[in-house]
């Protein structure tokens, strides 16, 4: 088992009427993007979508990019953001 490690990015995104919100993406996967009302619940999200992405590739014999900033461990490890 392999522990992988993908840098993402939350950026400000309201909608038309104000409200605020937030999106989210990992660039090194194509098409993992996700939103949510909090900064809390798109990194919340994209945790979900990169999962189920990478779940996806490996179903489909698809190799995970291994590209700069994704870490891989081959230990577990836990990751902690306050």
């Amino acid at each position: 088992m392999r522990t992988y490690l993908f840098p993402v990015v939350v950026e400000e995104d309201p909608f038309e009427d104000g409200r605020m919100a937030y999106h989210a993406y990992c660039p090194a996967l194509k098409g993992a993007s996700t939103w949510g009302y909090t900064k809390e619940e798109a990194l919340k999200n994209i945790r979900e979508v990169v999962e189920m992405t990478l779940e996806s590739m490996k179903e489909h014999g698809e190799p995970i990019p291994q590209e700069p900033g994704v870490e891989i461990f081959t230990e577990p490890r836990v990751a902690v953001t306050v």
